[in-house]
């Protein structure tokens, strides 16, 4: 696969930009189960990922209790609620129409969080951004989703909930930082274009807005 100056080939690189290309954030997710052995092979994506001082401060809450499951939801729900009222006009029924959560249908979800507080690493390249941690947790997100996507299954990215809510209803430490929570499945559909494009939310640029000093 490699080639000359360990440069991958040009179909492996053809293949790479693809599954970018094709990675989406899925709200709508079959009900089917993940077998466990290829879940796990995605999660342990994590451990490949970069982290500040080799911090590795990622910590991942498998949601799959009934009530903690309920919770979420309902902290959803609330906080959805809330967002919409934030939008007038045209926006505001855009918005209501977005289905924003595959919480109800995604056989699988995780809360990953940020260890703030861990040692492991001590200190290496966060003593002037603390922030790097996140940003470590966020690269090994990253990895996960084109994991998941390589298997055939679909990740959707919640953000619209109080985080200190979860954190409660979960029973996490107080410093662990909510990075997202995470509804995993098979995709109902399959889209090339982002589905906020498609509803006409907003729309990708078409380049990268580069600064040059």
């Amino acid at each position: 696969m490699l080639g000359k100056n360990d440069e991958f080939s040009e179909d492996f690189r053809n293949q790479f930009e693809m599954l970018m290309r094709l990675r989406r954030d899925v709200r709508r997710f079959r009900t089917d189960p993940i077998d466990e052995a290829v879940f796990m092979r995605c999660l342990d994506s994590f451990q490949l990922a970069p982290s500040v001082g080799l911090s590795e401060p990622w910590r991942v809450v498998r949601v799959q209790s009934n009530d903690a499951r309920t919770a979420a939801l309902e902290n959803f729900e609330a906080a959805n609620s809330k967002a919409l009222s934030g939008y007038t006009n045209s926006k505001a029924e855009t918005y209501a129409k977005l289905k924003l959560s595959g919480m109800r249908e995604a056989p699988e979800q995780i809360a990953v969080f940020s260890d703030d507080s861990t040692t492991k690493g001590h200190g290496l390249g966060s003593s002037t951004m603390p922030e790097m941690r996140r940003y470590s947790v966020v690269a090994a997100i990253t990895l996960f989703w084109l994991a998941l996507r390589a298997e055939g299954l679909g990740l959707g990215w919640v953000s619209i909930l109080d985080p200190d809510r979860l954190r409660q209803d979960l029973d996490v430490s107080p410093d662990w930082h909510l990075m997202g929570y995470f509804c995993i499945g098979y995709p109902e559909r399959r889209n090339d274009t982002p589905e906020l494009e498609l509803v006409g939310w907003e729309k990708r640029r078409g380049n990268v807005p580069l600064v040059t000093r």
